[in-house]
């Protein structure tokens, strides 16, 4: 579908006039667009095409550094509910148990962007200054080097203003069923529907739980674990579509490495290292899209106003004009032969985007109706524009290994066993929804531990 840049810009301009902007918080997306016209699909060089969701960090507290890029870092203050400044600042703990998990909730999320102004981050009921931290280049260095040899996308946001579940549900159905993270079933059709109905071949890898699960045993023909995502990349047998999904943190236990607080965030570096060389190594570099994204911004400050884009559906009420919101901000780098960078001069890549332009990439390349009217609509970009398929490189280079850190548990809950006679921990975990305590390591925890995973292929822990 093509993209017009008229339309991006007169987005951009429609969503910040209406937010009411403060120049000195809140920034101006910096909206391009591409002139060159995307091949034809086949003949495009893509064949396979992953897709990672790592969790809750925005574009400013990971990527605000990267030269080229609309971020923003030191220099910048935030007022608490009291009226006192607090400036940004360098966090050096890179876990945060002293810190509650930043509010990203529905509710959090508007008073957070507060209207675009973009500067309610320490006005919620829960966070402290956390929320306004950040991470240097040299703090985290494969992330570094992904971004400044690859194709960094700034201004790609989460498609809900909302926590992790309805974001996870929009990267696969292009819609969401809920607003608030609930273990309800869900019926919504998938792009695995898209996929498995057009004879693509797909796959669904996991860790520790299948976020999958939320449909029931529909898909239970397509699941593989995180090691048989190493051997297929290894033995070059990766379906077309893969989506692989991190090992969740659960009661803060400190054994993941999806970058959610309290994972340590280097755990999530020496996982993504790791699915980087297996690609960079595998017989299917060569035609290969690598796509690692987040699911939505965890509650840490940005300072681009999400802009808003067509309403799938009305399970978000905050509709104006047939559009929804987006989240804020997240950090997306984008591997692959055709989206080689310069580290010296970074790629960067500033069409509007969101989770469905995943989906809009993946409909493309195999021919794909869109699921709803948010894939099918021009408010956000094919995530193909953010390619460049006239001049691939198919050297792919070597980044930091990253060996991840001995597990850092935040609380004594955490050490328990995790298994159906742990009841006691699944008690906590309501109670701690109960007390609006939300975090989500409890919520992936309600998941593994309901009905919704009966017949799943669980790993032991």
């Amino acid at each position: 579908m093509s993209i017009n840049r008229r339309d991006f810009l007169r987005n951009a301009a429609t969503a910040s006039a209406a937010a009411g902007l403060t120049p000195a918080v809140a920034r101006m997306p910096r909206v391009s667009a591409s002139s060159t016209p995307l091949p034809a699909p086949g003949s495009s060089g893509i064949e396979h095409i992953v897709v990672v969701m790592m969790e809750n960090r925005s574009f400013d507290h990971l990527l605000g550094w990267l030269p080229g890029a609309n971020g923003a870092q030191a220099g910048l203050a935030y007022t608490d509910g009291q009226g006192i400044s607090h400036p940004t600042y360098q966090l050096t703990d890179f876990v945060g148990c002293s810190h509650p998990d930043p509010d990203h909730s529905y509710t959090g999320g508007r008073s957070e962007v507060d209207g675009g102004k973009m500067d309610g981050w320490l006005r919620t009921t829960t966070n402290d200054n956390f929320c306004i931290g950040y991470y240097t280049e040299d703090q985290l260095p494969f992330l570094s080097g992904f971004a400044r040899n690859f194709t960094t996308l700034d201004n790609y946001f989460a498609s809900i203003l909302g926590p992790t579940f309805p974001n996870r549900i929009f990267s696969y159905a292009a819609q969401t069923d809920r607003i608030s993270n609930t273990v309800d079933l869900s019926s919504l059709p998938t792009i695995f529907d898209s996929l498995q109905n057009a004879g693509v071949s797909c796959r669904y890898y996991f860790s520790n739980v299948p976020f999958l699960a939320l449909w029931g045993l529909k898909y239970i023909d397509i699941p593989r674990v995180y090691d048989d995502f190493l051997l297929d990349a290894f033995f070059g047998n990766l379906p077309s579509v893969s989506f692989l999904d991190p090992r969740y943190t659960l009661l803060d236990d400190g054994l993941g490495n999806d970058d959610h607080p309290h994972a340590d965030i280097r755990s999530g570096e020496a996982f993504l290292s790791r699915v980087y060389k297996a690609l960079k190594d595998s017989p299917n570099w060569k035609s290969t899209v690598l796509i690692v994204n987040r699911d939505e911004w965890g509650g840490f400050y940005d300072t681009v106003p999400p802009p808003r884009a067509a309403a799938p559906n009305d399970v978000d009420s905050d509709i104006v004009d047939g559009k929804t919101l987006l989240g804020c901000r997240v950090p997306v780098v984008v591997a692959s032969p055709f989206s080689s960078g310069n580290p010296t001069t970074p790629r960067v890549n500033s069409l509007v985007y969101d989770h469905t332009s995943v989906l809009k990439l993946i409909e493309w390349r195999f021919g794909l109706a869109p699921l709803t009217r948010r894939d099918a609509s021009n408010d956000v970009a094919n995530l193909a524009y953010a390619l460049d398929f006239e001049n691939p490189n198919f050297h792919p280079p070597s980044l930091a290994k990253v060996n991840a850190p001995p597990p850092t548990p935040c609380g004594p809950e955490s050490i328990l066993p995790l298994d159906e006679g742990s009841q006691s921990l699944a008690l906590s975990a309501a109670n701690r929804h109960l007390a609006g305590k939300e975090n989500e390591s409890y919520d992936f925890y309600d998941l593994l531990m309901s009905e919704r995973t009966a017949g799943w292929p669980i790993p032991a822990r």
